[in-house]
């Protein structure tokens, strides 16, 4: 799913967490729902059950956020960087900065997720276990109508079932939901082949989704509800991330054999680490209209990037003198090994982002630079091939 412009609601483990506007609105839609929900299980006044269905809604977010922190700290384990998290519409997403390099890499981090949810419905059960019978607690967990409990265990009770409920939807092996990232990962270690077992699970998850389409058509057609609205929708999200999913597994085999220095050009204009920016901008930004510039030592090693904006500030401001390697961003996920398949490069942050990679070779010396166009190009012979 493409990342999405959002707002950002904190910061955890040094992780952004962004929110979309569609989280707003199932935020409403869940405190007016639970509140409905709350007041009959608890009876007594509408401001308690207000309260107790607006802590019900933050807390299914804190479970979703929890659930893609496992994923986003299993995958920075492995050394993938994460741009952040996104909670929208229908969950949450993890933004990886590239895609697991090996079937394992890609278990462990599809595992993660589940980990955690599973891990929370079995707080909320000890925890409701502790502080009422099990009869009881079973009682608020399954929302049975008609029983009346306190604030307290109805809360309780509504997180458990929601998670477990997570749990088990995220699990279906269909793509994208997390039980079929675990089946790619599994296909990918029996067979070797990513784009095999990504073109099965997309597949997989494209009859999943028309079968949840059609669910919530009924759902519609017999009582005009909402719910039954949402449920297309995610159908509709669902199948959009499928069959996004089987076309990516389809173009990698096409293009298995190809990789960055096939493609690349290997004489691309750098600039030296030792220039000042007023030498930045002068020879290179004015005359080749680039956003920025890889810049080098005099080995050739490739140190980071700098852009056109923070060297105009930084002139504006008085200082033309101070050398590129001073203002560097080198942060930005724009390098990428000149031996990695082009399917990589396809998957990773910044050929979208930046327009372009910089390709290095083990030592890390700049061997070229690939651009969105150069890609493009790549890829078009690819896509008429029979």
């Amino acid at each position: 799913m493409p990342t999405r412009k959002n707002l950002q609601l904190a910061r955890i483990f040094g992780i952004r967490v962004g929110v979309s506007w569609s989280w707003f609105f199932v935020l409403f839609f869940l405190i007016y729902y639970l509140s409905e929900y709350f007041h009959e299980v608890l009876g007594g006044s509408q401001t308690t059950a207000y309260l107790v269905a607006v802590a019900g809604a933050l807390g299914y977010f804190a479970s979703l956020i929890l659930h893609e922190l496992g994923h986003a700290l299993a995958a920075r384990r492995l050394g993938i960087p994460i741009a952040g998290i996104d909670l929208w519409f229908f969950g949450g997403l993890s933004q990886m900065r590239r895609e697991p390099q090996t079937a394992g890499e890609e278990l462990k981090v599809a595992v993660a997720g589940p980990a955690v949810t599973l891990a929370l419905f079995a707080v909320c059960l000890a925890a409701g276990t502790a502080v009422a019978s099990s009869g009881r607690f079973t009682d608020v967990a399954l929302t049975r109508q008609g029983f009346i409990t306190t604030p307290a265990l109805a809360l309780i009770g509504w997180l458990g079932f929601i998670n477990a409920l997570l749990f088990a939807f995220n699990m279906i092996p269909a793509f994208p939901l997390d039980g079929g990232r675990i089946a790619r990962a599994l296909i990918w270690w029996r067979t070797g082949d990513r784009n095999r077992a990504t073109v099965a699970t997309g597949r997989s998850g494209q009859a999943f989704a028309l079968a949840v389409g059609l669910l919530g058509l009924l759902g519609f057609a017999s009582s005009g509800s909402l719910l039954g609205v949402m449920t297309m929708l995610l159908a509709f999200f669902l199948y959009q991330a499928a069959g996004a999913a089987v076309v990516q597994g389809a173009l990698g085999r096409r293009i298995k054999d190809i990789t960055v220095a096939d493609i690349m050009d290997r004489e691309p204009v750098t600039i030296p680490a030792e220039a000042t920016l007023l030498d930045a901008q002068e020879q290179f930004f004015l005359r080749y209209r680039w956003p920025w510039f890889a810049v080098v030592d005099p080995a050739r090693h490739f140190l980071g990037v700098v852009r056109q904006q923070r060297v105009d500030s930084e002139i504006a401001a008085g200082r033309p003198a101070l050398p590129v390697i001073d203002v560097l961003e080198a942060d930005m996920p724009v390098r990428i090994g000149e031996e990695a398949p082009l399917e990589t490069l396809l998957g990773s942050e910044g050929i979208g982002r930046l327009g372009a990679m910089v390709a290095v070779d083990s030592d890390g010396v700049l061997q070229g630079v690939v651009t969105l166009a150069q890609v493009r190009q790549a890829l078009r012979p690819a896509r008429t091939a029979t």
